[in-house]
């Protein structure tokens, strides 16, 4: 028994050497895209159904907060952006209604 977990704990420790990830990581489903939709929607706060002066003025609000000169950060304001051009992008086209 104890040979079998060294054996676990060295093929794990090779994995994570060689590959770059331990081997549970690769277990883990990549996040689809209405999960990031949904996680877009609650980093800006906005209903699911927002249009698009919804959604960009609540970029707007996060932005004004999360702002470096603000004390927030490079990243928080990337993820704002991120956020922004996903709900947008989720939009339907207005020339098809």
């Amino acid at each position: 028994m104890l040979k079998l977990a060294l054996i676990a704990v060295g093929v794990s420790v090779f994995c994570r050497w060689a590959l770059g990830k331990w081997p549970w990581e690769y277990l883990r489903t990549a996040p689809t895209r209405s999960q990031a939709v949904f996680r877009a929607r609650k980093l800006l706060a906005v209903e699911a159904h927002a249009n698009r002066s919804e959604i960009i003025a609540a970029h707007k609000r996060l932005v004004t907060m999360v702002h470096p000169d603000k004390g927030g950060s490079n990243a928080q304001v990337h993820e704002a952006n991120a956020a922004r051009d996903l709900l947008l992008d989720e939009l339907p086209d207005e020339g098809t209604r």
